[in-house]
């Protein structure tokens, strides 16, 4: 089925163009939730993946470095795929990769050896970051390039929708093998067969959706136009906006992704909740829950709302919330670290297109190196377990609040455009 070519020049178009854009941004919407929906069952699994292999925190947390580890690995690659395939064939092998990555689980939990399960991860994570590659620039190039940060948070709220149901729906049947046949909690034995039909489903989801994605009649982004504009620009990385954006992804998700994989550890403390680990996973979607809020809220005020300065007051609000779960106890800093997913809120999508704004021909090449940077995702976790082992888990959140100290000046100050004409807007 051909794919029709978004109009730029005719104003007689701008009907038909909206439609197709409409279109395009509810196909993608189902990509947003589904990555959501199984990046979230990663903080599930540290805790399952610990109790079954009687790990210590840095070793529990090789699971998000090989999810994130992918995204170093594959993002140039997958930036390459997608500037010769297109957004759309992209996609479609993103999928197909993430189904096979989700098989992968059946043999892992069938013979319960710990590197199949990251392995698993890892062809998991790959086919997500082609996702992620095709998928964000697609977003923000379809429309005015004034909204495209708006555009960019509804789409991101879909994808947090995904990671507020995936804990609640699936982490009890997981972590449930933590209760033994007597009724004891924080059982050594962890049956592994827990996870096999959670990620079949999963797969075979995928599958559905790859398909569909082949046969459906997108808009497409005429790159041969890009190309034949002003090359001064040797590289995306010449933009200094971008280059401090993709570290501000870089601490952002390290951030992120390291107080969820700690929450269901955290609240089980005997100083905070004293939960089980099946209780505890539930508030897991309380943490990404308050992301889903706040960036459908994002989506309609960033309209209007600088998204700079929205981004450096929300990083200053994260800040202080982990200043009080470092300092206290209790429900205050178990709500205090779940109050920390709303602050999260707007801050991927806003850095993403604040970080890619006016690299004309060079967006995706920018796409590729933001998609990069989520490496942080694999990298500041791991520290951060080897703090908690060394310090405890409460001290080592000192981590991600000096990351999001670093996202508040990206916001205010580093992500302002240089004043030149190889900089101007998309």
């Amino acid at each position: 089925m051909k794919s029709q070519t978004i109009a730029k020049e005719h104003p007689s178009s701008a009907g038909k163009q909206g439609s197709n854009y409409r279109f395009a941004l509810v196909s993608l919407t189902s990509l947003f939730f589904m990555w959501g929906f199984i990046t979230a069952l990663n903080d599930v699994l540290i805790p399952y993946l610990k109790g079954m292999f009687e790990l210590g925190f840095a070793q529990a947390m090789l699971v998000q470095f090989c999810f994130f580890g992918a995204y170093f690995i594959v993002s140039v690659p997958a930036g390459i795929l997608v500037k010769r395939l297109g957004y759309q064939r992209g996609i479609v092998i993103g999928l197909a990769v993430a189904s096979s990555g989700c098989l992968l689980f059946f043999p892992a939990a069938s013979l319960k050896l710990y590197w199949i399960f990251l392995t698993a991860l890892f062809v998991l994570a790959s086919g997500i970051t082609i996702l992620q590659v095709a998928a964000n620039p697609y977003v923000s190039i379809l429309g005015n390039p004034r909204t495209a940060s708006s555009r960019l948070n509804m789409t991101q709220a879909f994808n947090s929708l995904g990671t507020t149901i995936a804990p609640i729906w699936i982490g009890p049947i997981i972590l449930a093998s933590f209760i033994l046949v007597d009724g004891t909690d924080h059982s050594p034995v962890i049956q592994g067969e827990s996870v096999q039909t959670p990620y079949l489903l999963l797969a075979f989801a995928l599958l559905i959706l790859s398909v569909i994605f082949a046969f459906l009649k997108l808009p497409k982004i005429d790159q041969g136009l890009q190309e034949k504009q002003n090359t001064v620009d040797g590289s995306a990385w010449q933009h200094k906006h971008l280059v401090l954006g993709a570290f501000g992804i870089f601490v952002y998700v390290g951030a992120e992704v390291g107080i969820g994989s700690f929450l269901v550890n955290f609240i089980g403390l005997e100083s905070i909740a004293n939960m089980n680990e099946a209780e505890a996973s539930r508030y897991i979607g309380y943490y990404f829950g308050g992301a889903m809020v706040g960036r459908f809220i994002g989506a309609i005020a960033m309209q209007k709302i600088d998204a700079g300065k929205a981004l450096g007051f929300n990083a200053l609000c994260a800040f202080g919330l982990l200043i009080m779960v470092i300092s206290s106890s209790g429900a205050v800093a178990m709500w205090s670290l779940l109050l920390i997913g709303l602050c999260n809120s707007i801050m991927f999508p806003t850095i993403f297109t604040l970080a890619i704004s006016g690299l004309k021909q060079h967006t995706s090449q920018g796409s590729g190196i933001l998609c990069l940077a989520i490496v942080g995702g694999a990298i500041l976790p791991l520290l951060q377990g080897f703090l908690a082992d060394w310090i405890g888990i409460q001290l080592a959140f000192v981590l991600p609040a000096l990351c999001y100290l670093y996202i508040a000046y990206y916001g205010v100050s580093g992500s302002r455009i240089e004043s030149s004409g190889n900089h101007t807007q998309l």
